[in-house]
């Protein structure tokens, strides 16, 4: 059985895991989701971001298959960001898909040409083209610092609470940029600290995009967090070794996490953005 000393050092690297150097982060990032894997082999969670409520009725019209009901509230997320933008007969590609379930909702809901998963962890992705049958999904293995496409490949770009762990956000930021077509889409939703929102701006900005529509969710996360709370701490408590459970309490942003107080304090935003590549720059 592993110390106490162990179990609090886990919950202090999930805690602070984006304050570590960017270099260390791909491997613990690649590391940590197959931990997860292995603790939960069939990916019945298919979604693992905080997830997006709102109190005024804004998702009314979203009827979801019975399949996809439990999970709304991630789903609720990816609706929410790309809501008003149409991806219809497009070629899309969501860099750090994780699960797969918020390409598995765009590709059946949304109808895409294509739609292209990448995702770190070869694993997951295996499970993943094994779990989301979907025509025209597929799921591939990659970085998002360079991701293994052409110039000018996709109409869209989806990234959803992933960037946060990468060693470059300004790589990856020009990435997308590359791969996508001139007036492509670039859907951008994470986690952000106060200090930071400004400099991110001026880098998407910096490297070719006009902005669309920018906004802070942190109300509605913390409120999906709130309603979700119950369901998240019973999957922990359901799959999870007691040595390993604050460490996935803190990583899923359970309510009295230390994710969740910066969150309900606004110690840190969660930005949405839509985001459009500039015609005049067609370079690679």
């Amino acid at each position: 059985m592993p110390t106490k000393r162990f179990e609090m050092h886990m919950k202090k690297l999930v805690e602070h895991y984006c304050d570590l150097p960017g270099m260390w982060r791909p491997a613990l990032w690649r590391i940590w989701h197959d931990v997860l894997n292995t603790l939960d082999s069939e990916i019945d969670k298919v979604f693992l971001n905080y997830g997006y409520a709102s109190p005024n009725g804004e998702f009314d019209d979203l009827v979801l298959e019975a399949r996809d009901e439990p999970d709304r509230f991630g789903i609720q997320l990816y609706q929410h960001v790309t809501k008003g933008m149409s991806i219809t007969g497009a070629s899309v590609l969501e860099v750090g898909c994780g699960r797969g379930g918020g390409a598995s909702f765009l590709a059946r809901y949304r109808k895409p040409k294509e739609y292209v998963a990448l995702d770190i962890s070869k694993r997951l992705v295996a499970r993943c083209n094994r779990k989301h049958q979907v025509p025209g999904l597929t799921f591939v293995s990659g970085t998002a610092e360079r991701l293994p496409f052409a110039p000018v490949r996709f109409d869209a770009v989806v990234n959803i609470e992933s960037a946060r762990c990468y060693g470059d956000i300004g790589a990856f930021f020009r990435e997308a940029h590359r791969v996508l077509r001139p007036n492509g889409l670039f859907f951008f939703a994470d986690m952000v600290k106060n200090k930071d929102v400004e400099p991110t701006r001026m880098l998407l900005q910096n490297t070719g995009f006009d902005i669309i529509r920018h906004k802070d969710i942190r109300q509605n996360v913390v409120l999906a967090l709130q309603q979700d709370a119950a369901a998240r701490k019973k999957v922990i408590d359901d799959r999870v070794p007691v040595w390993l459970r604050q460490a996935f309490y803190e990583f899923a942003g359970v309510e009295g996490s230390r994710r969740f107080r910066a969150f309900f304090d606004n110690s840190m935003q969660y930005n949405s953005y839509v985001l459009r590549k500039q015609a005049t720059n067609t370079s690679a």
